[in-house]
């Protein structure tokens, strides 16, 4: 990032030499992206991250689909991102039709109930790639096949920001007209992201002026931040396959471990299913929160709920959209694994981890 933050200060849409330098650079980061993600650069949209690429996927395809007098359904799963759903949120308000179908006990949308939610006037479909809190790989292949039969006026959005580190998001997006990552998610800057538009697919801009990004969103571009995600994209892109082996043998260990040291703890969603680096675990009798804090003191950060919703005492909507118990939702803990984690961070958290549970459990009298 550092040239571009500095001697390389242009404003991309300038015409003189140093913004000229500046685009060079912007387009150059384009084309990488695009690359690794299985699309042209023309179908590449920058944005400040997932929860804007969601926002301009599911709002500014529903609203050219209502331009367009094609339709008024918009259907999505009940344990989507917040940014998937509060999208939805407003567009119900707005008169559209939105359905939200729930989840298996393992973590995968019931497609039985998509099925019955889509209909010829349905014109969004939104289901995402990776669960950002139970690790859940979606079968976005049925999805699609399932939107071709029930709704061939859909377009067919995914939420891949949880994906990138952990699967190949080109070959599984392949057929998915609209495509959102985050940079932070694969070791790039907070506050830049992606979406992917495929074949033209028609949308309204949610953020107009400038006519950067194709008319698709304007703003001045965030050179340092988008040539940083394309740096951190390669870098994961090639080095994906044997960090997955070796994360997954990291996240086996610490789970495992952890349900064999730990009485009554158990693993929510199909670790079959998962990607690599989420350890989903819950522990009776036990107050997620308050031993977050614990943990926290020791040395161990882990996670209840989603990175956006952490602090909340409600439980997880995502559990409780795969019909898991309040209690044992919110006895429940994510801890996440990436390329920097070690054998030694899952030995501290196996020595931490089932102290921590029993000192709470004798604390409260649960034990």
């Amino acid at each position: 990032m550092s040239p571009f933050l500095s001697g390389t200060f242009g404003n991309p849409s300038g015409g003189h030499a140093v913004a000229r330098a500046a685009k060079t650079a912007l387009e150059d980061a384009r084309e990488i992206v695009a690359a690794r993600l299985g699309a042209t650069p023309a179908e590449v949209v920058f944005t400040a991250g997932g929860s804007e690429a969601d926002n301009l996927a599911v709002k500014g395809a529903a609203y050219a689909a209502r331009d367009a007098g094609t339709g008024d359904g918009v259907v999505t799963v009940a344990f989507e991102h917040k940014a998937v759903l509060a999208a939805c949120d407003r567009l119900d308000a707005e008169g559209f039709r939105v359905t939200r179908v729930g989840a298996t006990a393992d973590g995968i949308v019931d497609l039985d109930a998509l099925r019955d939610a889509l209909d010829e006037r349905t014109v969004v479909i939104s289901v995402m790639l990776v669960n950002n809190e139970v690790g859940t790989i979606q079968p976005l292949d049925v999805v699609a096949d399932l939107a071709q039969e029930r709704a061939p006026r859909a377009v067919l959005h995914t939420d891949a920001v949880q994906a990138v580190s952990w699967v190949d998001v080109a070959q599984l997006t392949r057929d998915v007209p609209l495509v959102s990552i985050s940079a932070h998610k694969f070791g790039g800057p907070k506050g830049t992201g992606a979406l992917v538009v495929r074949g033209g697919t028609p949308l309204i801009p949610l953020i107009e002026g400038g006519g950067q990004e194709r008319g698709l969103r304007a703003g001045t571009s965030d050179v340092a931040g988008v040539t940083a995600m394309a740096a951190a994209l390669e870098v994961t892109v090639a080095s994906r396959a044997a960090e997955v082996g070796r994360i997954a043998a990291l996240r086996d260990r610490l789970v495992d471990g952890l349900l064999g040291a730990v009485p009554g703890a158990f693993e929510n969603g199909d670790r079959a299913r998962k990607v690599a680096g989420n350890a989903h675990v819950g522990f009776g009798g036990v107050e997620a929160e308050a031993l977050l804090v614990m943990l926290d003191d020791l040395g161990v950060y882990a996670a209840a709920g989603s990175s956006c919703s952490s602090g909340a005492t409600e439980p997880s909507h995502v559990l409780a959209a795969m019909g898991i118990a309040p209690d044992a939702a919110l006895s429940s803990v994510r801890f996440s694994l990436g390329y920097a984690s070690t054998d030694a961070d899952v030995t501290v958290a196996l020595d931490v981890v089932p102290e921590a549970v029993e000192k709470m459990r004798v604390a409260t009298g649960a034990l």
